[in-house]
């Protein structure tokens, strides 16, 4: 009885083992010709719950492009990528489901509605644990255009895929599915796939499944392609392969990412270098081969070096390549290897990602600099990024964003955070918080925590939690903080030394916690700029008195090996028996900061209007690469056509708060003297306060609220002429408070202004409200409504310059850039500012001293050529309100950058038709770097 009781037990571990993973067979047969992949395919499913299933769901991330409003498509919305958008119907992918069966039975499947790539399928009989069910399903894949995602089918006809067939989810008690926004994070079990490929003989076959066959007949391949433990299979068919293989002793990696033109030798070289860490220091790969694809690097690559264009070498050919394929492998490796939900858990594969990457440098080439050779240069030398060594950039990385209140935290949901964090900020910290770990315990806790971790849970499903314990473990001193103030939370880091008291040999360290967090600090002693002593301060709150040994130390310096990932660390220093903690510095040109100075930086300037001309001065200035709280410029300039001094002054400071509705209040001064007319100058001073609110859990949201409140003095040189009249307003003093809500989207935006001013002689409100949508038929709808009255007016009788404008404001509170402010004729009189009335003719009466009333709209004819008009009343003293009204044609070339706006008829009827037509155009041009750089920019913040 008792054997057989053992033999049963050995016979059931046997089948279990049989069957311990999902099986996926699959016949695909590829049709160039339509663009699509007919799919016969066979899913064993295997319950490893404790938990009787009657449902299950299938990822079909293929169907994910079939339509405007999946969660893709508004992913593409929210950074702006118009492309999907305005893609024709062809170009787009979707699923054609034929048939969902259990032995022939038809199972009743559904797409779920918020998640129109996801299937839920109703079994026919429940699956108990342990059980496995088999699912065979017959649909059509239509492959979508490679210009969406880099994956797809190109426009020579090569397909590249990834998540191109439908798997599984997973169930670990609750069912893990969501929807593809581009993250390349599906959370699929690991299965044994089988995929029997039937294709044009003119293609080559490309994945990390091993080859089983390969059979040619009449014109096409059939392709047999085999893996146990895979998670997912990338799968190519190229007509020119432009893949190479490398074999080492470690695994192959076959790959068509750049070699930058080195030879075959080198790469080998390289490649078996890179696996060999890879081994020695992540653990053994399981698989035969590691397929590394150049779409892999164009969506993760070496920042900095994918901005030069191919022309600036500054790293040798060899160091570049040998990133480039460290990164892409570490990334591939780890995603095949580690079965976790890469959309919660990310943290864990960007940190050991990015950690590795920083300590291959270490090892391998420590005085590598981030400028490479290009610091060599006379002049970029001069700069303090030229002195910071490629690691550097990490943090650097990270801090632009934790400066500005834009860090989010490092367990937040991939799909939660802003593109940067995603592709940059994120990773970067993670990596940079398992050196800080590292370097607390000074120990090898992050290496020794990895290779225990892969090591016992590869190919197993795991979570993040997991990953932080086994750190722990490996930790001599306590990490609560690091999971509880490091990976939870985006509380910034920041201390600074406060005071130092000199007792004999002994110093009395007073330092000050800036922030509410635990994390430890680094002390380091400084004698003649070398580092003497280091000790590491536990977390603290608040204020913490510490006495450490202090003959012969000239400063002290918190966290002076910047391992830290510190959000101030120009305020680490204090000198022990010198006047000034840091020496002054000037820098010729902004640069990033150098904590070991206090900076001052100066350049050249230039400005241009049609008064002073071209304007040649100096900047003096305190701003970094890297945002401050507080910040300068003084800017003196030379009119060389007016022969005047003008130029600006500028002092700025920034409260920013974290996780709060109104994350930052700036305060501001402001003084410029510039011409607004030939030999006519004039002068403002400008205090002002502004707050910023948005929605502190959901950075993504482009909707944000302001609050501004300003004082403009203004005081402008009288015209003795008398062409430009200024009898009753040289000079005059505005409180203005403007309220404005604005959330800004591809398809939709709209946005409510609110303006109140008031002076000695007026008081005016005024109300904006604008619209703005993209149907699905790729149709844009604009309407702006504006609404204008006086509160009083003591001026109409003497002048319009304070008078609501029709078409072209006077811009007495110079807000806006004017390129000829006071030109009635020639080419900038015809610049368009689309403020007040918004009118685009040019249209009696121009100006409205009791109240105006307006709407313009325009939509599209065709892309970007579209039809507008306006509409409105315009009401001045002792007169009857007058009806206005203007159409024609708007060329929408950048939205709200470069417009261009043709009057065909108005109150002065066909304007098309009348003499010297083309003084009747208007134009929108932005010519401000600052304002250009956020059209790039936008999609990323």
């Amino acid at each position: 009885m008792k054997k057989n009781y053992i033999l049963l037990s050995l016979c059931l571990i046997f089948s279990n083992l049989v069957i311990s993973q999902n099986t996926i067979d699959i016949k695909a047969n590829f049709d160039v010709s339509t663009k699509s992949i007919h799919i016969y395919q066979t899913i064993k499913y295997l319950n490893t719950s404790n938990k009787v299933l009657d449902t299950i769901y299938l990822n079909d991330w293929s169907n994910s492009y079939s339509s405007k409003t999946t969660p893709l498509a508004t992913r593409f919305a929210e950074e702006f990528k118009n492309t999907f958008h305005f893609a024709k119907d062809e170009d787009r992918g979707f699923t054609l489901i034929s048939s969902i069966k259990d032995e022939n039975q038809e199972l009743y499947h559904s797409r779920l509605k918020q998640h129109p790539d996801v299937i839920k399928v109703v079994l026919s009989k429940p699956l108990q644990p342990g059980n496995t069910y088999n699912i065979t399903l017959n649909y059509t894949v239509q492959v979508q255009n490679d210009k969406f995602t880099r994956y797809g089918i190109s426009d020579d006809n090569n397909f590249m895929l990834r998540y191109w067939y439908i798997t599984p989810a997973i169930f670990n008690g609750k069912w893990q599915y969501y929807s593809n926004k581009d993250l390349n994070d599906a959370y699929i079990p690991k299965a044994e796939i089988t995929i029997e490929a039937n294709y044009d003989a003119a293609y080559t076959l490309i994945s990390e499944l091993n080859e089983i066959k390969s059979e040619e007949n009449q014109g096409r391949k059939i392709t047999t392609i085999h893996g146990k433990d895979r998670i997912n299979t990338k799968f190519t068919l190229k007509q020119n392969n432009d893949f190479n293989t490398v074999e080492t002793d470690y695994f192959a990696i076959q790959s068509n990412i750049d070699t930058e033109n080195l030879p075959s030798t080198d790469v080998a070289i390289i490649t078996d270098r890179v696996t060999k860490y890879i081994t020695e220091n992540i653990g053994e790969y399981p698989h035969e081969k590691l397929l590394l694809t150049w779409i892999d690097y164009k969506k993760e690559p070496i920042y900095g070096l994918n901005l030069l264009p191919d022309f600036i070498r500054p790293f040798q050919d060899t160091f570049q390549y040998e990133m480039k394929i460290l990164k892409t492998a570490l990334r591939n490796y780890l995603e095949n290897v580690v079965l976790i939900n890469p959309r919660e858990d990310q943290w864990v594969i960007d940190g050991i990602q990015t950690y590795f990457l920083i300590k291959y440098v270490e090892d391998n080439y420590p005085n590598i600099k981030l400028t490479g050779t290009l610091g060599n240069i006379w002049g970029i030398r001069a700069f303090h990024a030229a002195d910071l060594k490629f690691n550097d950039q990490y943090n650097l990385a990270y801090l632009h964003m934790a400066r500005t209140n834009l860090d989010q935290p490092l367990t937040m949901a991939k799909d939660s955070l802003l593109k940067y964090n995603k592709n940059i900020g994120n990773k970067y910290k993670a990596g940079s918080g398992l050196r800080y770990l590292n370097s607390y315990n000074n120990s090898k806790v992050t290496e020794n925590a990895v290779k225990q971790f892969i090591a016992d849970k590869k190919l197993k499903t795991t979570t993040g939690i997991d990953f932080y314990n086994y750190l722990k473990n490996n930790s001599i001193k306590n990490i609560d903080w690091f999971y509880n103030d490091f990976l939870n939370s985006n509380t910034k880091i920041d201390y600074r030394i406060k005071d130092i008291d000199k007792k004999g040999d002994s110093l009395v360290v007073t330092i000050l916690n800036k922030k509410e967090n635990n994390v430890p600090i680094s002390l380091f002693s400084i004698k003649n700029d070398t580092a003497v002593n280091k000790i590491w301060v536990e977390g603290f709150k608040g204020e913490k008195t510490i006495t450490i040994p202090g003959a012969d130390v000239d400063r002290l310096a918190l966290n002076y090996d910047k391992i830290i990932p510190e959000v101030k660390d120009r305020n680490n220093w204090k000198a022990v028996n010198k006047v000034l903690d840091k020496p002054i510095q000037f820098r010729l040109f902004k640069d990033v900061e150098d904590p070991d100075y206090s900076q001052i930086f100066f350049m050249p300037e230039f400005a241009y209007n049609l008064y002073d001309g071209f304007s040649p001065g100096l900047k003096l200035y305190n701003k970094t690469v890297l945002s401050k709280d507080f910040l300068y410029k003084f800017s003196p300039k030379y009119g060389i056509k007016s022969n005047d001094l003008v130029g600006s002054a500028y002092l700025s400071y920034i409260h920013r708060k974290e996780n709060v509705k109104n994350f930052s209040t700036r305060y501001t001064v402001r003084v410029e003297n510039y011409n607004y007319a030939k030999d006519l100058s004039y002068t403002t001073f400008t205090p002002s306060i502004s707050f910023a609110f948005r929605d502190p859990n959901d950075l993504r949201k482009n909707k944000k609220q302001y609050l501004n409140f300003r004082y403009v003095s203004v005081d402008r040189d009288e015209d003795p002429t008398g062409e430009f009249e200024t009898e009753g307003e040289p000079k005059y003093g505005v409180f203005n408070a403007n309220y404005a809500s604005i959330n800004n989207n591809l398809k939709y935006f709209s946005s409510l202004t609110t303006d109140l001013q008031l002076a000695k002689d007026f008081g005016k409100l005024s109300a904006t409200i604008e619209f703005r949508k993209l149907t699905q038929k790729n149709r844009q709808y604009n309407i702006r409504a504006y609404v204008g009255a006086f509160l009083y007016n003591n001026t109409f009788q003497d002048t319009d310059f304070f008078s609501f404008a029709l078409d072209r404001p006077t811009d007495y509170l110079f807000d806006y850039d004017y390129l000829g402010r006071s030109e009635d004729e020639g080419i900038t009189s015809q610049q368009l500012i689309l403020a007040e009335g918004g009118f685009k003719s040019q249209l009696e009466p121009a100006f409205a001293n009791h109240w105006i009333s307006t709407i313009n709209a325009s939509t599209t004819i065709w892309q970007y050529i579209m039809a507008y008009g306006d509409v409105g009343f315009v009401k001045n003293h002792n007169l009857s309100p007058k009806f206005v009204y203007d159409a024609g044609i708007r060329l929408n070339l950048v939205q709200d950058y470069f417009e261009l706006y043709l009057p065909v008829y108005s109150n002065k009827g066909w304007e098309i038709a009348q003499p010297e037509y083309d003084k009747s155009i208007r134009f929108i041009v932005t010519l401000s770097p600052s304002t250009l750089v956020k059209l790039f920019t936008r999609r990323w913040y």
